[in-house]
């Protein structure tokens, strides 16, 4: 491995993956799978982050402590920010080297409530992970856990550690989804104050606090809940 990539499977500020929580959450994730090539671990290590760390957006940390992984591990949720900072953390973990990729995204299928605090369907600084898997940079968006997905009628999003996972431009009914609008490209850290702010910026009901999303419940505003 070339010292560029080897200097993206480190730890920093907000990718903590030499923290004890960190090393659990893997090593949990990890034991109860087969794991043994690269793209096994990422694909295994996505489906811990995407099913064991609740989608919310609402309550959510934004401040620089609450976005460590370590953090969002112990807090058991977050929303995209989040999640991608635990998978890109995850996989660093097992020396994969990976990137943190924010873009702005029209979302079609948001709740009424979310809506009016977002302030419309376009969300700023949507984010996924990139990895580097058999010699080339893929894109892994870890984000929707699979019960949020039958509340909302979205196919859960899965990643074969080959090609790039983004959202599914259509719900199960055939409804769009999710498209992107402006990239913003692929940072090596969480750039907090562009990230954090620009959200703010353009989102200023989202936030209870500084850094603190509005109380809520995205399962309580999918409306009737399936068995699950």
């Amino acid at each position: 491995m070339d010292s560029d990539l080897y200097r993206l499977t480190r730890p920093t500020e907000y990718l903590d993956h030499e923290s004890p929580t960190v090393r659990a959450f893997v090593d949990k994730a990890l034991s109860a799978q087969d794991a043994k090539t690269d793209v096994d671990k990422a694909i295994a290590l996505y489906h811990a982050v995407r099913d064991g760390i609740r989608y919310e957006v609402y309550g959510a940390d934004l401040s620089r402590s609450g976005l460590k992984a370590s953090s969002v591990i112990e807090a058991g949720f977050g929303f995209c920010v989040h999640k991608s900072i635990v998978y890109a953390a995850a996989v660093r973990s097992v020396g994969i080297p990976s990137r943190l990729f924010y873009g702005d995204v029209r979302n079609h299928l948001a709740s009424e409530r979310l809506r009016e605090l977002v302030g419309g369907d376009v969300f700023r600084y949507h984010s996924l992970t990139s990895v580097h898997l058999e010699g080339k940079w893929v894109k892994a968006t870890p984000v929707f856990n699979k019960l949020l997905c039958r509340l909302y009628k979205i196919a859960p999003l899965d990643f074969d550690g080959r090609s790039d996972s983004l959202y599914h431009p259509y719900d199960e009914l055939g409804r769009r989804h999710m498209e992107f609008l402006q990239m913003h490209g692929d940072f090596d850290d969480v750039p907090y104050e562009q990230v954090v702010g620009g959200i703010r910026q353009a989102h200023p009901l989202l936030f209870a606090s500084s850094a603190r999303t509005a109380a809520g419940s995205l399962v309580d505003e999918a409306g009737p809940h399936p068995t699950a």
